[in-house]
């Protein structure tokens, strides 16, 4: 009888020894998935799909940190591109100068003012000239904000006698801002001004 009793404890002390191993295996098991799964779930939301020319293209996200350098410069580069680079119309003029400006603070707007004042888009008008730029490096120091930085550029004026060829150095600091549409960087240059900008060469003859 009481070695019945005793089986039969036996068998119960077993039954639950196997039954909390399970339990804690279930659990593991569980903690093991979850985990496997949120990595996976961020693995998907740092991966963007771009769809360029009818094809689906694989992005990836990552911090605005990561991509100061990067994203700093092309701001830089695009300002120029806006403000420099000109045709012979008047509506052309002024929409890449309105892109030109929403890039950059007061300073810009002053030194576009002056060249109105001085007559420079009238005369690009007039002598049928187009302005051309080419960035050739951008300095730039992430050390500390605002972020310091010089563009150095060759700068074409090609007219129907000939190109003048200058050298283009300026300068300014650029500020963290919102992202906006129409400033998709989220950059703001500041204190803008040009340090050097002199004729280098001088190619007479016909505009191709």
């Amino acid at each position: 009888m009481f070695q019945k009793l005793k089986d039969k404890d036996n068998a119960y002390k077993e039954i639950r020894r196997i039954s909390i191993i399970a339990i804690c295996a279930s659990a593991i098991i569980g903690i093991v998935a979850q985990g496997f799964n949120y990595a996976k779930l961020k693995q998907v939301q740092n991966q963007i799909y771009v769809l360029a020319d009818g094809k689906v293209m694989q992005a990836y996200a990552s911090s605005r940190a990561a991509n100061i350098p990067v994203e700093a410069k092309d701001h830089i580069r695009n300002f120029h591109f806006y403000f420099f680079n000109l045709d012979p119309d008047d509506t052309q003029i002024k929409k890449n100068i309105g892109k030109a400006l929403y890039l950059a603070d007061n300073s810009a707007k002053k030194a576009h003012d002056n060249l109105t004042q001085q007559g420079f888009y009238t005369q690009v008008i007039s002598s049928n000239t187009s302005q051309r730029i080419t960035i050739d490096s951008i300095a730039l120091n992430l050390d500390k904000q605002p972020y310091k930085f010089k563009c150095f550029a060759i700068q074409e004026l090609i007219q129907t006698n000939g190109t003048v060829t200058r050298t283009l150095i300026t300068a300014g600091q650029l500020k963290t801002i919102s992202r906006s549409e129409k400033n998709a960087h989220g950059f703001l240059i500041e204190n803008w001004r040009v340090l050097q900008n002199n004729d280098i060469k001088t190619l007479n003859g016909n505009r191709p």
